[in-house]
């Protein structure tokens, strides 16, 4: 499966805020993900498919409180906790949308979420997902049924750089589960080690017809 990533716009998001003083929390609310609309990665995630990833994340990370997101976008699938700056609280579908709310966390990531935001500093957020891509006739990309939601959302405040690096340096990998966990593959190598089994392969027929063949001669 490909890592997956999209961005969401800018100017969709509203912040909240609860409490005062010390005890005052800042939350972010907008969509956070989108179905049945071509985005700008030129890719289409079908309402059936989108639907059942979220509600996939909501009872495995939402409900538990494990939704968290990062400050920028990692090139991994899965979230490190030590880079924690934000927990997704809700998920609520509006139409094609999936509309999100996230607590901005006390945490070192946190606060500088927060300190960048208070100071106007405009941020979108990005959605993580392992899943594969199929062209349609039209050449756009479909997002097929095994698409698995892993992040809701990071934080990001440069998405264009993002979009580059990740693509630039993992263009090249897939993931997959193996025995309960998710590692990458690095296709270049895993097409070598092919080659070269069949190449093995190979040699083995052609020594096993030579032998038959010097056995027919001594007869």
């Amino acid at each position: 499966m490909k890592l997956i990533r999209e961005e969401t716009n800018f100017s969709d998001f509203k912040l909240l805020s609860e409490g005062k003083g010390d005890q005052k929390k800042l939350y972010i609310k907008g969509p956070f993900l989108q179905a049945e609309k071509v985005n700008r990665n030129n890719r289409v995630y079908p309402q059936q498919v989108m639907d059942a990833a979220v509600a996939k994340y909501i009872e495995e990370y939402v409900k538990t409180r494990r939704a968290l997101g990062e400050l920028n976008h990692p090139p991994e699938p899965v979230v490190n906790p030590e880079r924690a700056a934000i927990l997704t609280t809700n998920l609520q579908k509006d139409g094609i949308y999936w509309v999100g709310t996230a607590k901005v966390l006390s945490t070192p990531m946190g606060k500088i979420v927060e300190s960048l935001v208070n100071d106007g500093v405009k941020f979108g957020v990005s959605s993580r997902g392992l899943g594969s891509l199929k062209s349609n006739r039209d050449g756009i990309n479909e997002v097929q049924g095994d698409f698995v939601l892993t992040t809701a959302a990071d934080v990001v405040f440069d998405p264009s750089a993002q979009s580059a690096f990740v693509e630039g340096v993992y263009e090249s990998k897939e993931w997959i589960y193996e025995s309960g966990v998710l590692r990458s593959i690095d296709m270049e190598e895993q097409r070598s080690r092919l080659l070269r089994a069949k190449k093995a392969e190979l040699n083995e027929v052609k020594l096993e017809m030579f032998q038959k063949f010097m056995k027919f001669l001594s007869k």
